[in-house]
């Protein structure tokens, strides 16, 4: 994935596709057909890895926080984040349930697993 650019001109091209640990902050969330949905409101992942799991998006129409698996994010760019997810499965996403992560810093929240030992 590419890093964003230090174009001379100063414009940004929001269709720069970035790794998933560069996902903008609060940048819109679209659906399959290109509808804008939600915005991001954390990482799911984990960072030292390089695994992502997926995002927590902010829905617009209910404001209730779901969960986006990575499966169902086609791809990342300066200017949102882009979905398989159709219209009518919006509604329908999973409620991200904060017991199944833990904050690690301003960067996003990481899901925790058992298994996983600290180092």
């Amino acid at each position: 994935m590419a890093e964003p650019s230090d174009d001379p001109s100063g414009e940004v091209d929001l269709e720069q596709e970035v790794a998933w640990i560069r996902t903008p902050y609060h940048a819109p969330v679209f659906d399959k057909s290109g509808g804008e949905f939600g915005t991001t409101e954390s990482l799911l992942g984990d960072e030292a890895s390089d695994i992502f799991h997926g995002l927590a998006v902010k829905l617009h129409e209910s404001g209730r926080i779901a969960e986006i698996a990575a499966e169902q994010i086609d791809k990342v760019t300066l200017g949102g984040v882009h979905t398989s997810v159709t219209p009518d499965q919006v509604e329908g996403l999973p409620a991200y349930q904060e017991e199944r992560w833990f904050h690690l810093g301003w960067g996003g929240l990481f899901r925790k697993r058992p298994e996983w030992e600290e180092r």
